[in-house]
């Protein structure tokens, strides 16, 4: 029996053979069920596994996300791949090279003790003993004790190391991703989705689609699905724009134009959840403001891609899926087969970020495949389709209410959150392809909590700040306007946006510097140590006064309350548009596999939370989600990302930190404090638009 102490990958997937073997000559084959969606994993995992079996990198196999052969790890979220994954990788690495060395020293009549390994050959006392990984055939068919000691962080020769991401030559020369794969015979696919879930088919001219593609275009109807295949892309394209419009739908009312704003929740019926001091504030000077984030979506730059085969009876999926057990499970029970007929196979796609439209591709190209066995069909989204169709990031309205003690020290904070869901995912009937099929299962009720650890809607809605007394209220608002799920952060971006914010304006109303503010009231050294180093790294001493038109801001998050420590510095200059000057990072991801990678983690959640906080917004119309392009969905820009420098804590004494959604919280409230910094008066409404700025000055 394993103890329940043991990261949870291992207790759920205890037998060492399901995580690695040495079945070829010379190399290490580790498998791992979290997956690579850019966050660089795939070299990290292999840096553990090499650093900890004594192979050479070079030597490492990586298969990640295949239920034939992975262990089954879930879903590939909340920055749990290194502090989850990578920790049980560690203990079963340590523990094969233990075994390695009691096998091998059982051979030689010696002690374990005497034997050393490099390269995966067995040397004792220093000398080559003809033993290896691959010549004692070891069993590892046993269920792993956790007992084998990983080696300390003074013996590291590739962990801490900075290493090439072994993911990017292929990406880079246009052969890494899902959408690469062709399977011979294949023909491509398209699945007609409703504007809105709910809608149904009113009117449909086939013709009107023949003739788009020269009747080269193949219509299947199956249950309420229409969908389309074709032998050329080209064609099949033809074919789905003119069914935008070809199609008639109905059965739902239209859209309000307030519906598209956070301010619309607190108006509708929720659900109710609390956690915290019960008591009521104490007297003192009340402060109160509101902030909020709109609906927006994950804008990966390429659009969801799977490829599909039934052959004999079995159905194979490839697809950039962030759990392809849960996957597996949905495809099961919306398509009526057994588990055990359906392998899912996890390749790289072009952008993650959460529950985007990649799991309902990848339905998409299972469903149309199992009406055409033997003939493997290819379905890639179109961009309209990943605007239009992928579940988006709930808004969220988040309200502050402070009271400051005589001192001007925050004593007491009740938040008041109203959201959209955060978790769409999973069970049978959610695809939306799977809401079409005869018979369908129905979707899964809404059932988030209203939790602190790890939340959703509350995710770091607790502040990590030392207040007497603090307490929040949750409005989950189960039926939005929009179909809603996972995006990077969860609720942890608006939720720290919100509290950063406030304690900025906490401090105005004070009349003290908000890095001092923060200090005074923070007690945790790890959390000090990033704020007083980017503070050093900004300049903060030499901030100036507020109102000149050029601010500088900072906030501070720590992701979840237990994982990765970041925060930011951010100058900007505000005329009728924010404009990011310089950016600044210090972050503490205890031990950091490969620094080089954490960093590049770190700058890509700025960027996107940048993004976010400047220039995002879903915008609705009366049949659903109307900025279905880049021209109605813009993001930053190249030529907008300003210099951004990144300082790692280094602490490799100190367990891994997840650091995947580190900073794509906290650089949204230090652009906020930045801009409000500039213009001597408070932004609080994401995006930081024109109209916004020009609201909050007159």
């Amino acid at each position: 029996m394993i103890a329940n102490t043991l990261p949870k990958s291992l207790i759920d997937n205890p037998r060492l053979d399901r995580w690695l073997d040495f079945s070829v000559p010379g190399r290490a084959g580790i498998r791992v069920g979290k997956v690579e969606i850019g966050q660089g994993i795939a070299t990290a995992l292999a840096q553990i596994a090499a650093e900890e079996l004594d192979v050479g990198l070079d030597q490492i196999d990586l298969t990640a996300g295949d239920t034939d052969c992975a262990p089954d790890e879930g879903m590939t979220t909340g920055s749990l791949s290194i502090e989850v994954g990578g920790a049980s990788l560690r203990l079963v690495c340590a523990e094969a090279r233990a075994i390695a060395l009691a096998a091998a020293a059982a051979r030689l009549n010696c002690g374990p003790q005497d034997l050393s390994i490099d390269a995966g050959a067995i040397a004792q006392n220093g000398k080559p003993s003809g033993q290896d990984y691959w010549t004692l055939r070891l069993d590892l068919a046993r269920d792993a004790t956790g007992s084998a000691p990983p080696k300390p962080a003074s013996a590291y020769r590739v962990v801490g190391q900075n290493v090439a991401r072994r993911d990017l030559p292929a990406k880079i020369f246009g052969g890494g991703f899902v959408h690469d794969l062709v399977r011979p015979g294949m023909r491509h696919g398209h699945v007609v989705h409703a504007p809105r879930i709910g809608m149904a088919i009113a009117g449909l001219d086939l013709a009107a689609i023949q003739r788009a593609a020269g009747g080269r275009v193949e219509i299947i109807r199956h249950g309420m699905m229409l969908a389309l295949i074709a032998d050329s892309p080209t064609d099949l394209r033809r074919a789905a724009f003119a069914a935008d419009t070809a199609i008639g739908w109905n059965g739902l009312p239209p859209l309000t134009a307030d519906q598209q704003e956070a301010a619309w929740l607190p108006t509708q019926p929720s659900r109710h959840g609390a956690h915290g001091d019960a008591n009521q504030p104490p007297p003192g000077t009340r402060i109160t403001a509101t902030y909020s984030r709109p609906y927006i979506a994950h804008g990966s730059i390429g659009p969801s891609c799977a490829v599909a085969e039934f052959r004999d009876g079995r159905l194979t999926v490839w697809c950039h899926a962030q759990g392809v057990f849960p996957l597996q499970a949905v495809l099961a029970g919306g398509l009526k087969l057994n588990p055990a007929q359906i392998s899912v196979r996890h390749l790289h796609g072009s952008g993650c970020y959460g529950h985007n439209g990649a799991d309902d591709a990848a339905f998409d190209a299972a469903a149309i495949a199992c009406l055409r066995p033997g003939t493997p069909i290819r379905v890639q989204w179109r961009r309209e389709d990943e605007f239009g169709h992928e579940p988006v990031g709930p808004a969220m309205l988040v309200r502050q209410d402070g009271v400051l003690g005589p001192d001007g020290a925050l004593r007491d904070l009740t938040t008041d959150i109203w959201s959209a869901p955060h978790s769409g995912r999973g069970g049978a009937g959610n695809a939306l392809t799977a809401r079409t099929q005869p018979n369908p299962c129905p979707p899964s009720p809404v059932a988030e909590t209203s939790v602190p650890y790890p939340g959703a809607g509350t995710r770091n809605a607790i502040p990590n700040y030392a207040i007497p007394a603090m307490r929040y209220r949750h409005h989950l608002v189960p039926s939005p306007p929009v179909r809603t799920s996972a995006l990077r952060g969860l609720g942890a971006m608006p939720n720290i946006f919100a509290l950063e914010c406030f304690l900025d304006e906490c401090a105005d109303a004070a009349g003290q510097d908000p890095l001092a503010y923060r200090l005074a009231m923070q007690p945790d050294p790890r959390a000090r140590d990033v704020l007083t180093t980017v503070a050093e790294m900004a300049n903060w001493s030499a901030r100036g006064p507020a109102g000149t038109g050029e601010g500088l801001g900072l906030a501070f998050g720590r992701y979840k309350n237990t994982s990765g420590y970041a925060a930011i510095a951010v100058r900007v200059s505000v005329d009728t548009e924010i404009r990011l000057l310089e950016i600044w990072c210090a972050a503490d991801a205890g031990l950091a596999i490969n620094p080089d990678g954490v960093i590049a983690q770190l700058e890509g959640g700025i960027i996107q939370g940048a993004s976010w906080t400047l220039k995002e917004q879903v915008l609705l119309d009366e049949a659903g989600i109307a900025s279905r392009n880049w021209d109605r969905y813009p993001i930053l820009r190249f030529s907008e990302i300003p210099p951004i420098t990144c300082r790692l804590m280094h602490r490799p004494n100190d367990p891994s930190l997840g650091m995947g959604e580190a900073t794509i919280a906290p650089i949204g409230a230090a652009i906020g404090n930045a801009a409000s910094h500039a213009l001597g008066a408070r932004l609080r409404d994401l995006p930081l638009t024109r109209a916004k700025i020009i609201q909050a000055v007159t």
